[in-house]
């Protein structure tokens, strides 16, 4: 059975991510950096513990993405344990708790980082789904919602209430995805849990910001650093065990960019294809001609075309060997 503790350290995480986070981009991820844990992306608590066909194709993962860890978010703690059990019975390795998400909808509706406002409504959360599942429960969450000034008794919470993780945001909730991230805070964190897991994320993009970044961390989160470069978690490995950093060539970035697609068209059909010009898009950011490309790939519509594309690629050099977003 997966477990937080025992994993080996440093941690190298996938964030869940709505609209990036899904099957096919976690098995890229673990194809590339197999030891990376990853995350799905939201699922509805409410709607898993009714299991609608909707929610339950959220669940849907490949023996190569494991251990992998489902993340719940919602607002009632009957809700969470029971979609935790039908997530345990489905066979997930984890389940996390969404207490971070900021978007406008989610905080509207009384979800995700509003949960922060309720320490007490968090912890039940946590104990109940803690009480219905036998694999790890974590939580990820945010420094706060205007600052850090709870964030120690917020956490403790969560840790007296049975986590076996925490991974935080280094921003508040009012700063959404704007500003830097702080991890000063996390660090604080870990010196008062010093015998529990805790994980940093926010602002990630390369393998010496993550080794700068780790300190006394048990691991790091990354997000949006990996749009475009799933290779970024191969080359934090490597710096995290001293090894060369490798960067990928061409022909690898080819092959990936078209086995992601190839696994999006089987899994979603034409609609797949569109969910990845996305990814696309980000993958071509530094080659030359990238302007004329987008055009391209705004318009494509299966992997033949994402073919077509990818051979012209291999006739040019790239500008710039590392990913800048």
């Amino acid at each position: 059975m997966f477990s937080w503790e025992k994993t080996k350290k440093p941690i190298v995480a996938l964030a869940p991510m709505d609209g990036y986070s899904d099957s096919a981009f976690r098995q890229i991820i673990k194809i590339i950096a197999p030891d990376t844990i990853v995350f799905s992306e939201f699922v509805s608590a409410d709607g898993l513990a009714r299991a609608p066909k909707k929610t339950q194709k959220l669940i849907t993962f490949q023996k190569i993405e494991k251990p992998i860890i489902f993340q719940l978010f919602g607002k009632n703690p009957e809700n969470f344990a029971a979609a935790a059990k039908v997530l345990e019975d489905y066979g997930a390795s984890g389940v996390d708790l969404n207490f971070g998400c900021p978007a406008k909808k989610v905080v509207g509706s009384g979800h995700g980082s509003d949960l922060i406002r309720n320490p007490n409504l968090v912890a039940e959360i946590v104990a109940a789904t803690k009480k219905a599942v036998k694999i790890p429960v974590s939580a990820k969450t945010r420094l706060g919602i205007k600052n850090s000034e709870y964030l120690i008794s917020f956490c403790e919470k969560i840790f007296l209430a049975g986590a076996d993780a925490i991974f935080i945001h280094g921003r508040t909730v009012a700063q959404k995805f704007s500003g830097e991230a702080d991890w000063s805070e996390i660090y604080k964190v870990k010196e008062n849990f010093s015998q529990k897991i805790v994980i940093g994320n926010g602002d990630i993009f390369s393998a010496e910001e993550a080794a700068k970044k780790i300190k006394n961390l048990d691991g790091i989160m990354i997000g949006r650093g990996s749009f475009g470069n799933p290779f970024l978690f191969r080359q934090i490995f490597q710096k995290f065990s001293q090894q060369k950093i490798l960067f990928p060539k061409i022909s690898e970035i080819i092959e990936i960019c078209q086995k992601h697609a190839e696994i999006l068209e089987k899994e979603k059909g034409s609609h797949g294809i569109l969910e990845f010009r996305k990814h696309f898009l980000f993958f071509v950011k530094n080659f030359p001609g990238a302007r004329e490309m987008r055009k391209k790939i705004t318009n494509i519509k299966n992997s033949e075309q994402v073919k077509e594309i990818l051979k012209k690629i291999k006739l040019l050099k790239r500008k710039n060997i590392c990913y800048k977003f």
